[in-house]
């Protein structure tokens, strides 16, 4: 286990800040706590950072190493995977939100009661609970 490691924070490419950013504020129910141009981030956890990052910006970083973000937009790239207290409550504020319901409450073989969406930019957010 890598004991250094202080605090997570998963950068989401998105096509536009703004929207991303009230998508967010409205799944997790709070203000970012940092909002400026290039960059939109939420602490939703003691030990986790969730940053919004404008396809655009990151392009200038990555050159020519990599395909543009662009030509993703709409493609699912990454899964936050966020264990919750009340499944039920998240899955109705994510639809209350205009997140893309891709599959209902359902119990999985893995032990965790889960739902799936998708956000404006196609990546996937899951909420669970441990069953049992």
């Amino acid at each position: 286990m890598i004991k250094h490691i202080k605090l997570v924070e998963t950068i989401l490419y998105v096509n536009n800040q703004e929207e991303s950013s009230k998508f967010y504020q409205g799944i997790f129910r709070k203000e970012p706590d940092l909002n400026v141009p290039g960059m939109t981030e939420f602490i939703p956890s003691e030990n986790c950072k969730i940053g919004l990052m404008p396809n655009k910006g990151i392009a200038k970083i990555l050159g020519d190493k990599t395909p543009h973000p662009d030509t993703g937009n709409g493609i699912p790239r990454c899964e936050l995977y966020l264990y919750v207290d009340s499944i039920q409550q998240e899955f109705d504020n994510a639809i209350k939100c205009g997140a893309m319901l891709v599959s209902p409450i359902i119990d999985r073989d893995w032990g965790d009661r889960v739902c799936y969406f998708s956000d404006p930019d196609g990546h996937i957010i899951a909420f669970a609970e441990r069953i049992g």
